[in-house]
């Protein structure tokens, strides 16, 4: 409460005469800080940006937003939003639409995914900040053992069979969170379908995909990695983390995880603690196909800007996210923080390159990539996924009718998770 009030008086200090734009963020290392701290000098005391920090869970970032917006609260000027609860906020009318003139601009040259995710109802309702997007990693030394071409695409099907022909561990995450959806997407979206095949905001009239052909396969190769032997232990807990420090061991062959890992393992050669010769058997590439000849739909993910509904200014608020999002900011957060851009042209940038000798590979994913479900119901369609498919050792081709019941019930008031 304490916080709250201290936001809604502007942060405190400063010039009493200089409108305040308080930004909530998620938590990072200090990069948006520094960019709040830029743009309002930039701004040439038209504004000062203060920041605020949500929770480290994005659910609990949701939470905490939506109980201040559904009450009209006016210090809430700009939110880095997770992408897959824009539609909800976006049809709850919690964002101040965004001007047709700046959504021009701050479209041109940005990943297709990212534009997706920023849209609602066929309208650019946030403004693309920072994209994510899971890579396929792998050790060269074990491709190369397993004789997999790594410059073509690979299955699902064939990297079990390679980590069983190595002996080695295919790491992916399959703890009962938010990283199983992203992986049950990322699969459904792979074999050509989605998690929902027909979209309305009435929850009577949505129609789930889970029992397609699409659902059938991608519960298929998700029981098929779980059971195949490589997957390590206490798979059903695994977590990004989990798969980062399985990808750092000897045994490692093969992980699906976000760039992170590649900074994570340098920082460890610094500190000594994980030997060069680790990260210099990294390889990476797109994400895994579900069926050979098909291309794969890498999960998405990252951060958009949404400026609040009841702002006193918003106009102020829309010209501070230009600041933010420009190439030389994204370009810096990418190198600092290592949030990958959403602008295309950041990504051949000379000092993007060096930090993430992946970059090309990132930016291609992202231009491949699906948003996870596009609904203001997105928390009761995770939830009833992350219920009925965990855990994945125990996924058969029912599951999906499982789970389209338990989540139409969910819609329908007739059930709780």
């Amino acid at each position: 409460m304490v916080s709250s009030t201290l936001a809604a008086c502007g942060g405190g200090g400063g010039n009493s005469a200089t409108p305040v734009l308080n930004w909530y963020i998620n938590p990072d290392s200090g990069g948006q800080q520094t960019i709040a701290d830029r743009c309002s000098e930039e701004s040439g005391g038209a504004y000062r940006i203060a920041v605020s920090i949500l929770p480290r869970e994005s659910s609990a970032q949701r939470e905490q937003l939506v109980r201040r917006l559904a009450a009209n609260d006016a210090s809430i000027d700009l939110i880095s939003l997770d992408p897959p609860y824009i539609p909800e906020f976006a049809q709850a009318g919690f964002l101040a639409p965004v001007p047709s003139d700046l959504a021009e601009r701050v479209t041109e040259g940005v990943v297709q995914s990212s534009i997706e995710g920023a849209t609602w109802d066929d309208e650019l309702v946030t403004v693309p900040f920072w994209a994510n997007t899971q890579l396929l990693w792998y050790r060269k030394s074990v491709a190369e053992a397993a004789g997999l071409d790594m410059t073509q695409p690979v299955t699902w099907d064939q990297l079990v069979e390679a980590a069983q022909a190595t002996d080695t561990i295919l790491s992916a995450q399959g703890r009962r969170a938010e990283s199983l959806t992203v992986w049950f997407n990322a699969l459904i979206e792979s074999a050509g379908g989605s998690v929902i095949a027909e979209n309305s905001t009435d929850p009577d009239q949505i129609q789930l995909g889970l029992t397609d052909e699409a659902g059938v396969r991608a519960a298929e190769v998700m029981a098929t990695v779980a059971n195949s032997g490589v997957v390590g232990a206490a798979f059903s807990t695994a977590s990004e983390d989990t798969s980062a420090t399985q990808f750092e061991s000897d045994d490692a062959g093969f992980m699906v995880n976000w760039p992170f890992v590649w900074s994570r393992a340098l920082s460890a050669v610094e500190a000594g603690t994980l030997d060069q010769s680790v990260p210099d058997d990294y390889g990476w590439t797109i994400y895994p196909a579900v069926d050979e000849g098909t291309p794969a739909a890498p999960p998405y993910g990252g951060i958009n800007l949404g400026v609040g509904a009841f702002s006193n200014h918003v106009d102020l608020a829309y010209q501070a996210t230009e600041c933010i999002t420009s190439d030389e900011n994204q370009a810096e957060y990418m190198i600092t923080n290592g949030n990958p851009a959403s602008s295309v042209a950041v990504y051949d940038d000379p000092d993007v390159q060096e930090a993430f000798p992946m970059a090309d590979t990132i930016r291609d994913s992202l231009e491949a990539a699906a948003p996870r479900p596009q609904t203001p119901y997105y928390s009761e369609v995770s939830g009833g996924i992350q219920r009925e498919y965990h855990p994945p050792s125990s996924v058969t081709p029912e599951t999906g009718q499982r789970a389209q019941e338990l989540i139409g019930e969910v819609l329908r008031g007739e059930q709780l998770l």
